[in-house]
């Protein structure tokens, strides 16, 4: 079983982010990730002039500090950058990391970051068309054998070469990240190396065993193997010493189904996940050192 760690990049700076990047590396984790905000993505919370580091930034001068462990920003929204330069951009962080990237994409929620920052912020339909186009147009430039052309609504290419290719073959795995069933799960099931569904709210095993069996179908109906499709799932996690805390902290912040409590109640529950599926489950939260010591120390061994 693998697991990951997404680290916080919000409120904090690179030198505080450091020693927890150098550790995770150093251990048993198998992943790790930034998210890609330009606001700490907390709506009505007042926190908009708190830091936000840049992911891609980040993730490139992670690659450079680290050896082992897979890297990836959870999930890039798609609407921040051209979906060609995210292209080079995650070539050249390939190549810098020894063929460590996962390259993650999503069709973007948090309208108050484009609003703030002038992006444009279309309805559901368009994001999810656009997030179909540029998945698309980043694996022709992934695969490409020569130049290339792309002429879709929004994105296009004219006689386009991709170099440096990517250091991964056949290319780069590209995760799409979200839960939308008829829309974000088929273009997973088309183009798609690894899912990941956000378990933040809500989050169950049922829930999650439910997503997986939509992908199976979508699968089915392009005539593609599921099993070619890596399972990931990302949900917050926090370690109580009280079973009673715990449920009192996620009934006031209505957040029942995060993985927050004991550790026998997190054990039994990443195994739940484990039985419905789950390859990778990548833990969010107050990522420190010793946030990532206690998950070690107490959760890991229940699955080694």
């Amino acid at each position: 079983m693998e697991f990951g760690a997404q680290i916080l990049n919000y409120f904090n700076t690179w030198e505080e982010i450091l020693p927890t990047i150098k550790h995770i590396d150093a251990g048993p984790w198998s992943s790790l990730m930034f998210s890609d905000h330009f606001l700490p993505p907390y709506p009505g919370a007042n926190l908009e002039a708190e830091s936000a580091l840049e992911s891609w930034t980040m993730l490139t001068a992670t690659a450079a500090v680290t050896e082992r462990v897979r890297l990836a920003v959870l999930v890039t929204g798609n609407l921040f950058r051209n979906p060609a330069l995210l292209a080079k951009m995650a070539s050249t962080i390939d190549q810098i990391s020894k063929g460590r990237l996962i390259l993650a994409i999503g069709a973007g929620w948090y309208e108050r970051e484009h609003e703030a920052f002038g992006w444009n912020f279309p309805g559901v339909k368009e994001r999810c068309d656009r997030l179909e186009e540029a998945v698309e147009l980043i694996k022709m430039l992934f695969t490409a054998d020569g130049p290339i052309d792309y002429n879709g609504q929004y994105y296009k290419l004219n006689q386009a070469y991709f170099s440096p290719p990517c250091i991964q073959k056949p290319h780069i795995p590209i995760m799409v990240g979200g839960n939308g069933e008829k829309r974000t799960l088929r273009t997973l099931a088309r183009f798609g190396d690894i899912a990941n569904i956000d378990l933040n709210k809500p989050g169950t095993p049922e829930l999650f065993r439910h997503k997986l069996d939509v992908i199976e179908r979508h699968c089915e109906e392009l005539g593609r193997d599921p099993s070619e499709i890596k399972k990931t799932m990302v949900t917050p996690l926090r370690i109580f010493d009280d079973e009673k805390e715990a449920a009192q902290y996620l009934e006031k912040r209505g957040r029942k189904t995060w993985l927050y409590g004991t550790v026998p109640y997190i054990i039994e529950r990443v195994q739940q996940y484990i039985d419905a599926g789950a390859e990778e489950i990548i833990f969010s939260g107050l990522s420190t050192v010793e946030w990532a010591e206690q998950v070690e120390d107490k959760i890991f061994p229940a699955f080694s």
